[in-house]
């Protein structure tokens, strides 16, 4: 029996509640959230990076549909719970945003995100008092869906050119007593920061690997108070490369070497169904 969105979205919360830190990959189309699902993860969120990459656009640059699309698309390939990185939900406007977590609640999604940034914009983070007038706006519309949506709030400081450990700090708790499920604040530096931003907010914190010299290992995270760990576009980079060095190799060598280290098409579509 197909397991119901309300189940997927009580199995969602639980993964926050149990003891302990989980992994929640970041897959990018119907194949590698099977795959994911086959390896024995628990759950999913959507990478717009990715979803951006698989249609030869930079992150950011994609449509509020184009990523509900993507998102679809994932939910449909498993049972696991998806929720969506929905970037700053497609607008400045709170009753924008929060339109589009209803429309994600639509697609089958049990979670997703908000951005307190603009992408690609001369002065992307938004006014704190609006942010945090945007995350209440999304907290009122998950909380009126007939399941328990997980909104995640993003401080997006040091990804935007603003590296302000304080301010980050202040933005979380104000995204936290507006109501969000889960906190995040991508691109900390350091285990320090990571500690001090856990340290000062009682919800989950979710981190994500990808940065080079910033991804810390599932045990130091979870002694820094990490509750869960995302993968970004991390794993689709990692996809990308080796179609990358499999290409150069053919093109400059004239070698083939990359057959050899390749999965068979047998093992990979034991992830599929028949």
């Amino acid at each position: 029996m197909k397991i119901t969105q309300h189940e997927k979205a009580i199995r969602f919360q639980e993964l926050h509640r149990k003891p302990g830190v989980f992994l929640i990959p970041n897959p990018w189309d119907a194949g590698s959230a099977r795959l994911l699902a086959g390896l024995g993860y628990e759950a999913f969120t959507t990478s717009s990076a990715a979803a951006a990459g698989l249609l030869g656009r930079r992150d950011g640059k994609i449509s509020r549909e184009e990523s509900l699309a993507n998102a679809r698309a994932i939910v449909e390939a498993t049972d696991l719970p998806v929720a969506a990185d929905l970037e700053d939900c497609f607008d400045a406007d709170p009753a924008t945003a929060a339109e589009a977590i209803r429309l994600a609640a639509a697609t089958g999604l049990v979670g997703g995100s908000i951005e307190d940034a603009r992408p690609y914009r001369e002065k992307p983070i938004y006014d704190l008092t609006l942010a945090t007038e945007r995350v209440a706006a999304a907290v009122e519309a998950a909380r009126a869906l007939p399941f328990p949506f997980t909104l995640v709030a993003r401080a997006e400081n040091y990804l935007r050119g603003n590296p302000d450990l304080d301010d980050t700090i202040a933005r979380l708790i104000a995204y936290e007593n507006a109501g969000a499920d889960v906190l995040f604040a991508p691109g900390l530096p350091d285990l320090v920061a990571v500690r001090a931003v856990c340290s000062a907010v009682s919800k989950p914190v979710n981190f994500v690997v990808g940065g080079r010299g910033k991804s810390f290992s599932v045990a130091e995270l979870a002694a820094a108070g990490v509750k869960r760990i995302s993968f970004g576009a991390s794993f689709y980079r990692a996809a990308m490369t080796g179609l990358m060095e499999a290409a150069q190799e053919a093109k400059t060598e004239g070698a083939f070497n990359y057959v050899d280290r390749a999965i068979l098409t047998t093992e990979l579509e034991r992830f599929f169904p028949e």
